[in-house]
């Protein structure tokens, strides 16, 4: 099992920026892909960026609609990984989740998931 807590949501003017954490327990956590996805009022949740890290090195993958704007990064010494985002828009708006699992951009790659942040972009 593995246990994920995010954090640093919060209320950013559009063009801010915002760094969500999403601190890992249980498990190994260096095991694991990790994504955000991330879900707006009245949509379905909507895959954002995942991260890989293993001893061949690092992979990352982006939606279109976040690339050049987000990133993704984990500290495994901290069990932690990070979504960092800037010039967000109205449009970011949504509760954002960390996911554990295997490399994908579906929900269903994904066994082990966090409560979700509330990051709120106005205009």
């Amino acid at each position: 099992q593995v246990q994920l807590l995010e954090s640093g949501g919060g209320l950013v003017q559009a063009g801010g920026s915002l760094r969500l954490s999403c601190t890992a327990s249980g498990r190994t956590f260096s095991n694991y892909a990790m994504g955000w996805f991330r879900q707006a009022p009245g949509k379905e949740r909507e895959f954002v960026g995942v991260f890989n890290q293993n001893w061949s090195g690092t992979s990352s993958y982006y939606a279109e609609s976040v690339k050049g704007r987000f990133t993704i990064s984990r500290d495994n010494a901290k069990n932690t990984v990070y979504l960092q985002m800037n010039s967000l828009k109205p449009e970011d708006t949504a509760v954002y989740y960390c996911a554990a699992g295997s490399w994908g951009v579906v929900e269903s790659a994904y066994a082990y998931w966090g409560q979700g942040t509330q990051v709120t972009v106005s205009s």
